[in-house]
């Protein structure tokens, strides 16, 4: 087992990167391709720890809450070509986590987990969403061509996010 997901059991306080989606609906699943692509990378950075998140909702909030900062990457509808990429923070990451037209059940859990976690104290230093367009949210257990090549460049975003939060620490 990696050091990244054994410090995700551990519940030491750092940088988690939160990968959300079912991988059972194709490109939805990205966020947890993305996160086990981290979680298996012994060059990830030290404090890093990517969590397979998928459709689990309240349930990752322990972990969530126990983390300094948080990069949450999900497939989201942007209106971009499928494995456009765009890193929301603050005001518009809160923008869109609360709009009506979620892409699914996950996105709604996702909303009411950060309020939740809000309402509890939770205060992190750092919270953005790593938003990837998906091509297809059908039955598949597959990334698309697309998003299956969109993969590393997420990583290395997500990396390239972490290393930043870190370094401000």
């Amino acid at each position: 087992m990696s050091d990244n997901v054994e410090n995700a059991k551990s519940g030491m306080r750092g940088v988690t990167v939160l990968g959300l989606g079912n991988i059972l609906l194709s490109d939805d699943g990205v966020g947890v391709h993305v996160a086990r692509s981290l979680a298996m990378n012994p060059g990830s950075p030290q404090g890093l720890r990517a969590l397979d998140g998928g459709t689990l909702g309240f349930r990752l909030m322990e972990a969530l809450t126990q983390s300094d900062s948080v990069l949450i990457v999900d497939a989201a509808l942007l209106g971009e070509k499928p494995g456009a990429m765009r890193l929301l923070e603050s005001h518009e990451l809160h923008r869109h986590v609360s709009r009506s037209d979620r892409m699914s059940a996950h996105e709604a859990g996702l909303a009411d987990m950060l309020t939740l976690a809000k309402l509890e104290g939770w205060s992190p230093r750092h919270l953005a969403l790593l938003a990837i367009q998906p091509q297809s949210i059908d039955w598949g257990d597959a990334l698309s061509e697309a998003l299956a090549q969109s993969v590393p460049t997420a990583c290395r975003q997500a990396t390239d996010k972490v290393l930043s939060w870190l370094a401000a620490a």
